[in-house]
């Protein structure tokens, strides 16, 4: 299923462009910084890129993990790991987000011991991947701003600057739009701006498009108990971001608390009619620990908890990936 799964095969096409340095009748759409990776992991260990995508999206999850516990705690990592089964998907299958996800908690982690060039190369990386993730370099500046650590920050947005122009000198050379992995998301009809309307606004008022999308894209009952449940969720801890507890973790470690504000900010004021609610389970998946953490107290923290999440958020994720029907045509 890996080369058919989600947006696998745009980037396998890709990669492949990449390691032929070929980018002729190939159409970029995605941010490449997961393309790449695939390149260089198929090229250094000679093997086919479709294995390297896979290996890149298991070892991302299982770094992404680790990191959480380092940030935040086990119990914050338990949740984080079993319960978001669109999360084992694009980590067993293959996606952008577990690589993203690895690269700017890796970012949080280094930023907390003072490497500073490390966290902006490990967060302008990020940023490679998957867009959003711009706002773990927006939280590194902005605190090493209010510290007056100058000398750092110029250091922070030269590396950050030298990732961005290195990212975009292909795109200009070959394709003559030096932002074409930018505008692509405002190119195409993905249903923003209106029901179905082509060139519509990535970002709007805030849930504007969750709202509208469910009312304009009708969808199984299951599909939107599944969405609204996490959107409750993630709104739930929201609320508890503003407790004694939290907010004195914000205080300690502003550049996280800036990089969580903002990107819930944008995931619900996103805009594109027919992914801002299905794919809000996906889009959520950074800024949960961020969530858990604030919910931290509420949580269930016996080890036989975690062993039910992950029996039921693995079989959840096969049933959702390979299809209800299959798997009930299979039983004997």
């Amino acid at each position: 299923m890996i080369v058919e799964w989600g947006d696998n095969s745009a980037y396998l096409a890709t990669a492949n462009a990449i390691l032929h340095w070929d980018f002729r009748n190939i159409g970029i759409q995605h941010f490449m910084g997961y393309p790449y990776a695939i390149a260089a992991v198929s090229m250094l260990l000679h093997i086919p890129p479709v294995l390297a995508l896979w290996l890149i999206a298991v070892s991302s999850c299982v770094a992404s993990v680790w990191l959480v516990a380092r940030l935040f705690g086990t119990v914050v990592a338990g949740y984080f790991a079993f319960t978001n089964f669109f999360w084992l998907q694009l980590s067993f299958l293959g996606g952008s987000e577990p690589l993203a996800v690895a690269l700017g908690l890796g970012a949080l982690l280094a930023f907390r011991k003072d490497r500073i060039w490390v966290s902006a190369l490990l967060g302008a990386l990020a940023v490679t991947v998957r867009p959003l993730m711009i706002f773990v370099l927006v939280g590194i500046g902005l605190q090493l701003l209010w510290q007056r650590k100058v000398g750092s920050f110029l250091v922070a947005l030269g590396t950050g600057l030298g990732i961005g122009i290195l990212y975009i000198l292909p795109l200009a050379r070959y394709f003559g739009d030096p932002l074409l992995t930018v505008h692509s998301y405002t190119s195409r009809d993905y249903g923003g701006g209106g029901v179905a309307g082509p060139h519509g606004h990535l970002f709007g008022w805030p849930f504007h498009g969750i709202v509208a999308g469910t009312l304009a894209y009708p969808a199984p009952w299951s599909n939107l108990l599944l969405s609204f449940f996490w959107i409750g969720l993630v709104l739930v801890g929201v609320g508890r971001m503003f407790s004694r507890e939290f907010r004195e973790y914000a205080k300690a470690h502003k550049n996280e608390a800036i990089f969580c504000g903002l990107y819930l900010l944008a995931i619900f004021s996103y805009d594109y009619l027919i992914w801002a609610r299905s794919h809000f389970l996906r889009f959520a998946i950074p800024v949960l620990p961020f969530v858990f953490l604030a919910l931290l107290r509420f949580l269930p923290k016996d080890r036989r908890v975690f062993w039910g999440l992950c029996i039921v958020s693995s079989a959840l994720a096969m049933i959702s990936a390979v299809g209800v029907r299959n798997v009930l045509g299979n039983i004997p």
